[in-house]
């Protein structure tokens, strides 16, 4: 890792389909194992590049250390190797995120996912030293996570430079720009890093052209639940059919705009329960969506022909 590139095993974990799914759970925080079973065993049969465990979508900052690491337990457990699992260990306190990454570890995780949680305001100074305390306590393989809708802090390309200095900092996940945006983001990000660092895109409306522009990973919400569309626009991106995967990113716009329209996190919980996947609800106080809207997800299910 470090300069010198990324071994053989990250290379793979940090490059084509992430799957994000939710991680169900009760009215109290008590994780469902075994719906999380259930919906992790979708992934590996669609044969997904790895799994994004505890992500936002994920919910890991609604969820104890004991539910945190209960998550992790059960899905290494099921995944048994067939797939690198890689988990979020975002937490407002540096010893919280370090406990976080340790117990992942421990777990048999494949690689750490660390977002810039705060109350205050961050500085770049202490994102850095935030960043490099977890990375020296844990010593997996780290991904930078940028996500300032949910973190209100941003990652500028100086920065990211100087996290990717740190040795097992190897990869970036942004939210993916539009299309007219991405080459330069891209550019930017592979001028402060070395050949092998992995700069990969959520956002999976416009995931699909950050893809068809040089990304290296898509770190997919739908694909935590619908792996197989999303498969489908890889293997076009990848074949060099670019029209083929814009027609296919095209299709699932029904999905794209409630994403926009009620976010991404929601709209998969309602589904999950529509297609009696798992019963468990948003943490609160994030509330389920109302029957109308739970009805406009059905349909747009159905209409995809994903019921």
């Amino acid at each position: 890792m470090g300069p010198e590139g990324p071994g053989p095993l990250f290379m793979t974990l940090f490059r084509g389909l992430s799957a994000f799914p939710i991680t169900p759970a009760d009215a109290q925080g008590q994780v469902n194992t075994l719906a999380l079973r259930s919906l992790l065993d979708r992934l590996v049969e669609a044969d997904v590049d790895s799994i994004g465990l505890l992500g936002s979508t994920g919910s890991y900052a609604y969820l104890s250390r004991f539910e945190r690491r209960r998550a992790v337990d059960a899905a290494i457990d099921q995944v048994a190797g067939r797939l690198p699992v890689m988990v979020g260990i975002g937490a407002l306190r540096t010893d919280d995120a370090i406990a976080f990454g340790q117990d992942a570890r421990d777990a048999g995780a494949d690689a750490l996912l660390l977002a810039p949680m705060s109350y205050i305001p961050l500085t770049d100074d202490e994102v850095f030293e935030h960043f490099k305390a977890v990375a020296r306590a844990t010593d997996l393989p780290l991904c930078i996570y940028d996500n300032p809708a949910a973190t209100h802090f941003s990652f500028k390309p100086s920065l990211v430079g100087r996290l990717a200095q740190i040795p097992t900092i190897v990869a970036l996940k942004s939210p993916a720009p539009g299309a007219d945006a991405v080459i330069r983001h891209l550019e930017e990000s592979r001028a402060v890093t070395y050949p092998g660092f992995s700069s990969g895109y959520s956002v999976d409306r416009h995931a699909m052209e950050a893809m068809l522009g040089g990304g290296d990973a898509w770190y997919s919400v739908l694909g935590g639940l619908f792996p197989e569309p999303c498969m489908q626009i890889l293997r076009a991106v990848h074949a060099g059919e670019a029209a083929q995967a814009r027609l296919l990113n095209a299709r699932l716009e029904p999905l794209w705009s409630l994403f926009t329209e009620f976010s991404s996190l929601r709209v998969v919980y309602a589904a999950a329960s529509l297609l009696g996947l798992c019963k468990g609800m948003p943490p609160r106080p994030i509330l389920p969506l109302p029957d109308e809207a739970r009805q406009r997800i059905g349909e747009a299910l159905d209409l995809l022909g994903l019921v």
